[in-house]
């Protein structure tokens, strides 16, 4: 992750969007400096795509005012496509082309000329790792392969400002950390990014700046780390050798949250290395003998159910699903 910066490479005010009598965004703010990577998150349906499309010029707002690099959305769609690349859910390569031949038909479109095309070509090659399979057809490539040719043709007429639709989607862990690697580098080039993501790790992992988006409303923002300073979700788990243990465990300590399957105990901590003192203390003298404990600590799994509360759909440990919206006239 990168230092904040001053300069704005994204900022969005009283975004609103409707599809029919359905609200999908409802006076959204955003911004997001120049060099730093913004994590959008939000369960199903929680308007994130519809956000990218209308910043990247796809769709109109409603509503609202986005200045992108300091170009106005709405009035100058032409200077905003300029000096945004996108990568989006969905694979835009063609499998009927090798992935050099993805690459030079980006560079056409972006009026490279022939000699700057061809260098641009051999650089994305190589830094995505792609050179030995430039003249394979994409079509036999593997799905990290084709999350790499993805990007690289994003990069191509090299965007100031990048959207990434949840750019890791159905790869395996190898090639995740390959792409988060290349995200990195990016913003550390100065690039700034809007990643919308339902992998929870993948944001604490990346993410200068996270907003939470739920029901057209940004519901919480900040850092990482801000987000989950806010949230009560740290606890000690407490394991025992005998359900005898646990049962007088859970006699002295009737807030805590039993669970006899695993013989574990769950008891709410502030994270204080005294309040974990005087547990274990309470239990020495109580002559209550604990095999093992460990320390959970708030995560973002915590701030999504604190903040979306059962609208949350991810399972544990950054669990992933599309997301759906209503489609557009």
């Amino acid at each position: 992750m990168t230092g904040l910066s001053a300069a704005p490479g994204i900022v969005a005010r009283g975004v609103c969007k409707s599809y029919g009598g359905h609200v999908v965004l409802d006076e959204v703010d955003l911004t997001a400096p120049e060099g730093t990577i913004l994590a959008l998150l939000g369960p199903n349906g929680a308007g994130k795509t519809t956000m990218v499309r209308i910043l990247s010029t796809l769709i109109p707002a409603d509503s609202g005012s986005m200045r992108i690099a300091g170009c106005d959305v709405v009035g100058d769609a032409d200077g905003v496509r300029a000096v945004i690349g996108v990568t989006g859910q969905f694979s835009a390569v063609d499998n009927l082309l090798t992935g050099a031949e993805n690459l030079q038909m980006m560079a056409e479109l972006r009026h490279l000329g022939r000699q700057a095309g061809r260098r641009r070509v051999a650089e994305l090659l190589e830094r995505f790792e792609l050179t030995d399979a430039a003249d394979k057809l994409a079509s036999i490539y593997s799905g990290g392969m084709r999350r790499r040719l993805d990007l690289a043709m994003t990069l191509v007429g090299e965007p100031r400002v990048i959207f990434l639709d949840e750019p890791t989607t159905g790869l395996d862990p190898r090639s995740r950390l390959t792409m988060w690697q290349n995200i990195r580098q990016l913003a550390s080039g100065g690039a700034t990014i809007l990643l919308t993501t339902q992998y929870l790790d993948e944001a604490d992992q990346l993410a200068d700046q996270i907003a939470v988006l739920d029901q057209g409303h940004i519901v919480a923002e900040g850092t990482p780390d801000d987000l989950k300073r806010r949230i009560p979700g740290g606890h000690v788990r407490l394991h025992f050798s005998d359900p005898h243990l646990l049962c007088s465990a859970s006699a002295l300590l009737p807030a805590a949250v039993p669970d006899e399957d695993e013989l574990v105990l769950r008891v709410a901590s502030d994270d204080s290395v005294d309040s974990l003192r005087e547990l274990l203390d309470e239990l020495h003298e109580a002559r209550i003998d604990v095999a093992r404990l460990s320390i959970h600590t708030a995560d973002l799994d915590d701030v999504f159910l604190a903040v979306t509360g059962s609208h949350l759909a991810p399972g544990a440990g950054g669990g992933h699903a599309k997301e759906k919206e209503p489609s557009h006239p």
